[in-house]
């Protein structure tokens, strides 16, 4: 488990974090497509929060695109890096999940965030601020329509219906089992949202959530219940 401290410079303010947003944005990559989907390694990162003792832990899990088996993990934990404001909580996740990728053996791969890339109120959420800040393929797969409108996709495994801000496309509602609550699909950097969804897809052969974002939600609770316990 590697410890984390707050990095030197890091946003203090909600105006200094939204002009870190305006400065990276522009730099978010929307026309590559991606690795193939079922190919090489796909990593999942999560974070979870004391927030009574200011604790964050995060955790980044490397699966085999094509068995699903974890090939590697890692671990991050630090202070709460960024008060809670919706719109900026990648301020509070980054600085761990940083320390956490960057404590993998070899090429995370694409990764999957639990949460936003470009379907975020300023277009930049934690997968296009990672992607940004790491060079790596990200997608986000959030588990609610954050503040934006979708019609109800068809019931089948892998009916999708676009998720909107007003008339224009940020992500997909996607269904990754029949007659259960969609997903939600956003490109983060370097991934078209076709293959986005594929990934997804690929990615849920049994529950509604990710392989990624499930084994990676495990590990980073047992992380900071680690963490408290020795507070």
């Amino acid at each position: 488990m590697t410890t984390v401290s707050v990095p030197a410079g890091w946003p203090a303010t909600e105006e200094e974090a939204r002009a870190v947003q305006d400065g990276l944005r522009a730099r978010v990559v929307l026309d590559e497509p991606g690795p193939e989907p079922g190919t090489g390694r796909v990593t999942g990162v999560d974070v979870a929060y004391d927030d009574e003792r200011d604790v964050v832990a995060a955790a980044a899990v490397v699966l085999d695109a094509a068995s699903l088996e974890v090939v590697a993990e890692a671990t991050a934990v630090g202070r709460v890096a960024f008060p809670y404001v919706p719109g900026l909580l990648a301020f509070r996740e980054l600085p761990a999940v940083l320390a956490a990728l960057d404590a993998l053996p070899g090429d995370p791969g694409l990764v999957v965030c639990d949460g936003y890339g470009l379907a975020h109120p300023r277009r930049f959420g934690l997968a296009s601020h990672l992607g940004v800040l790491t060079g790596l393929s990200t997608i986000g797969v959030a588990k609610n329509p954050f503040t934006f409108t979708y019609d109800d996709p068809g019931v089948p495994r892998g009916s999708s219906s676009p998720l909107l801000a007003g008339s224009e496309e940020v992500g997909r509602a996607l269904r990754t089992r029949e007659g259960v609550k969609p997903v939600f699909v956003s490109v983060g950097h370097r991934v078209t949202l076709d293959r986005a969804c594929a990934h997804t897809l690929a990615l849920t052969p049994e529950f509604r959530l990710p392989e990624t974002t499930r084994r990676a939600d495990s590990l980073c609770r047992r992380a900071l219940q680690e963490a408290t316990i020795r507070h």
